[in-house]
């Protein structure tokens, strides 16, 4: 398979910037990357050509992420079957129309609590693991002038697909890579966002330099990641699993992580927003119907895992690129 025509957009958006250079090599790692593709993937993207075309007659992006419009009983029934193929869907909730796509996050809680804290307004912005674009989404609404998301799980950019199809004019796109597969980066963000990854790196302060690499002087960095209780020489390495997943290899404090960002270089680190993740925020759905939190947590103690280790805390805190 090849790029979908819609990257073609981003060139053109990035012609008359400090990117327009790293656009030209961006082009063959995608080439690359499509040209091996995924075993699901012509699955998936039959499901975005299977949506209907249904007029858009308002976009709220601000509040939530919610079209409205007036499809037909057949139209609705083809966009609840299309959007169906590209389960489980994690990040969300969606309003498509008249269909309420509930996922697996209330991701628009996150973004409740930390939107507050933001500046986005006339900003270019990179998302690193970005999942579905659902933030993606937010940000614009929240006014930055340019969101990127990038993110290598293809069934996370087919559902990004599948709402970009319904809003093809607004300026956000997604590349299905990691942020080590794109080219070098020497700035070009005003605002750059990890969320959600950090405790999947096996090099944490490698990945805190890279997205350093990705800012303008000063830049801000968004970083939300699971923390754990304890002081600045706290952190929690599982033996194997945690809350079933296998990729966790460190959950730092609080005070740890603020000592990280200042060892990478970062300064006004601001921790932001402290919360226990909990069964009403990440829970199973019509829409993600695996496990979730619900099973993660031990049967008879709740503040555990099931592997007996601290439940799911996650802190944000905002820092700058001097």
């Amino acid at each position: 398979m090849t790029p979908p025509a819609y990257l073609a957009t981003l060139q053109q958006t990035l012609a008359d910037t400090s990117l327009a250079g790293w656009y030209q090599g961006l082009e063959s790692v995608l080439a690359a990357k499509y040209a091996r593709g995924h075993g699901d993937l012509q699955r998936w993207q039959a499901g975005v050509d299977a949506l209907p075309e249904i007029a858009v007659e308002g976009i709220e992006l601000r509040e939530a992420v919610r079209l409205a419009g007036f499809p037909s009983a057949e139209q609705h029934q083809a966009l609840r079957e299309a959007l169906l193929q590209l389960r489980p869907w994690r990040k969300g909730p969606f309003q498509l129309f008249d269909l309420h796509l509930d996922t697996e996050w209330r991701s628009d809680w996150k973004w409740d609590r930390v939107a507050p804290h933001l500046d986005l307004q006339g900003k270019r912005v990179l998302d690193v693991g970005s999942g579905n674009g659902y933030y993606q989404w937010r940000m614009l609404g929240a006014g930055a002038s340019l969101v990127l998301g990038v993110d290598p799980n293809w069934l996370f950019h087919c559902q990004f697909q599948a709402l970009r199809r319904y809003l093809p004019d607004l300026p956000t796109w997604h590349l299905p890579l990691t942020l080590e597969e794109l080219p070098a980066l020497d700035g070009g963000f005003d605002t750059v966002f990890s969320m959600g990854v950090l405790y999947h790196r096996r090099s944490p302060i490698d990945h805190l330099l890279d997205l350093k690499n990705c800012l303008d002087s000063g830049g801000e960095l968004v970083l939300e990641t699971l923390v754990v209780e304890g002081d600045a020489t706290t952190v929690l390495v599982p033996e194997d699993r945690y809350a079933q997943m296998r990729n966790v290899w460190f959950l730092p404090s609080a005070a740890a992580l603020q000592l990280w960002l200042q060892r990478a270089g970062y300064r006004d680190i601001r921790l932001v927003d402290l919360t226990p993740t909990t069964v009403d925020e990440q829970r199973s759905t019509e829409w993600m119907g695996f496990q979730s939190l619900p099973d993660f947590l031990h049967p008879e103690d709740p503040s555990r895992t099931v592997e007996g280790l601290p439940a799911p805390l996650r802190a944000t805190l905002i820092a700058r690129k001097p």
